[in-house]
């Protein structure tokens, strides 16, 4: 029997990441990470032909693809999103998704086995994205939008470790002493193995978390006009 081959996107942040992973054996067979800042859109698929090549594998070798639907960049995410679904939908296989708080959550477990994990990311306009994962990574909180000082009580409540770009400044709060990677997205390899844990289910979706910045300007909005 074949094992499961994972082909792994990430938009979320500033990395435009892919990365192909057997799941029965646990490894890493290739991957390629470019910090874009903008541009995934235009560079995604070239990302993913370079981790390809460096695996040793195409398209047709593929079994699933796993995919992170943030919160992150609206712009990033929505590219990953629709590129693992596109893809999907060709080779028919599942595209899985994973929350970039599961997946931070995940990473910080790694280095702290047996701990809840809070991971907290900067929203913008003050607002905190935040999860709060137990032992096993099972969510007890959110994805949810909340404030810093709220962040820092979950994580003292359950006396979890903290993970994500504002895990810092949680902990400057009281909220633990213990952190984490304090980045904005995980490494891409753990999104890889947490869908290949989760197996097939739900289309992805992107994990919005707020509106966007950019909005159209309602004064230059047409009217309908009957057909």
């Amino acid at each position: 029997m074949r094992t499961m081959i994972v082909l792994a996107l990430d938009c979320s942040a500033s990395l435009c990441a892919a990365c192909v992973y057997d799941a029965g054996g646990g490894i890493e067979l290739g991957r390629e990470v470019r910090d874009l800042g903008k541009g995934h859109a235009e560079h995604l698929m070239a990302v993913i032909d370079a981790a390809l090549g460096k695996a040793g594998k195409t398209f047709a070798g593929l079994d699933a693809i796993a995919v992170s639907v943030g919160p992150g960049s609206f712009t990033g995410v929505r590219v990953g999103v629709s590129t693992a679904r596109g893809l999907a939908l060709a080779l028919k296989i599942p595209a899985i998704g994973v929350t970039t708080l599961e997946a931070l959550a995940a990473e910080a477990a790694d280095g702290f086995p047996g701990r809840a994990v809070l991971a907290a990311l900067d929203g913008g306009r003050g607002e905190i994205h935040a999860g709060l994962y137990d032992k096993h990574l099972k969510p007890l909180f959110g994805p949810a939008a909340t404030s810093l000082e709220e962040a820092a009580r979950l994580a003292k409540q359950a006396d979890a470790v903290l993970a994500g770009t504002v895990a810092e400044a949680v902990a400057a709060l009281g909220g633990s002493a213990e952190i984490g990677p304090v980045k904005a997205t995980a490494d891409i390899a753990v999104y890889a193995r947490l869908a290949a844990g989760k197996g097939a289910g739900e289309r992805p979706r992107p994990v919005y978390l707020r509106d966007a910045d950019a909005k159209p300007q309602a004064g230059f909005v047409l009217p309908r006009t009957g057909s």
